[in-house]
């Protein structure tokens, strides 16, 4: 949406029936070496008040290095001299924006090797010396672990859960023994296991479902989203 253009209609149906829109960046790239370029923050800033948005979220990732576009999320080496790096970057964007922020951790294939963190220690300390909320996508911490061969269970007790401003969920496909975060796929039902672990911990959390791509009949989106509800311990409307 550019500074100046209306806004789409889709959304001001939505903000007319009082759903809240939360403008998500794909492109600050907070964890990159540069400083994020001022355009972007107050592009950012912008859609935010013009869409009377409740906060805004980024990516804890970098998309651009030296003018090169990566065209992706990549994942950001988990060392103190990184966390430095996101936290000014997150404190530059902060200065611009008249509402909160909330931090999302992306679904990483590879890890760097020089990590220092573990990634609920590296997320923890961006956030508290940021004091950015959390936005906490649960079908990457099931990606992660997956992955890395850990227990999701155990990184979702490790993260600062009283920091979730809301919740991604969304499904993902296995390709090369490498679990890819798609948003074109069903959630799977160990991702529905991961929300009613979260919410048997804390309050349950607003929960939005992604979906890109690959849209399946209206009875199927709604039965995976009243699947989404009852894991949470939200009664299903029907």
């Amino acid at each position: 949406m550019h500074d100046h253009a209306p806004v789409p209609q889709g959304l001001a149906d939505l903000r007319e029936r009082g759903v809240a829109v939360v403008p998500h960046g794909v492109r600050l790239s907070l964890g990159g070496a540069e400083p994020v370029e001022p355009q972007r923050v107050t592009h950012l800033a912008s859609v935010a008040e013009r869409l009377g948005a409740p906060l805004v979220s980024e990516h804890i990732a970098f998309v651009r290095a030296d003018g090169v576009e990566a065209g992706h999320l990549l994942p950001l080496p988990r060392s103190r001299e990184a966390v430095d790096v996101v936290v000014a970057n997150v404190a530059r964007t902060r200065a611009e924006l008249s509402v909160p922020i909330a931090l999302e951790p992306i679904a990483a294939i590879f890890d760097w090797p020089d990590d220092e963190l573990t990634e609920a220690e590296f997320l923890t300390e961006i956030l508290e010396r940021t004091d950015a909320l959390l936005l906490l996508d649960i079908a990457n911490v099931y990606a992660n672990a997956r992955n890395r061969g850990n227990d999701p269970v155990a990184l979702l007790d490790a993260l600062p859960l009283e920091r979730i401003a809301y919740c991604h969920v969304a499904g993902g496909s296995e390709a090369g023994g490498i679990y890819h975060d798609t948003h074109t796929h069903a959630v799977p039902a160990p991702v529905l296991e991961l929300i009613t672990e979260l919410c048997g911990r804390r309050r349950p959390p607003a929960l939005l479902l992604e979906r890109d791509g690959a849209y399946p009949p209206a009875d199927d989106l709604r039965a995976e989203l009243d699947a989404i509800a009852a894991a949470s311990g939200y009664p299903v409307v029907t």
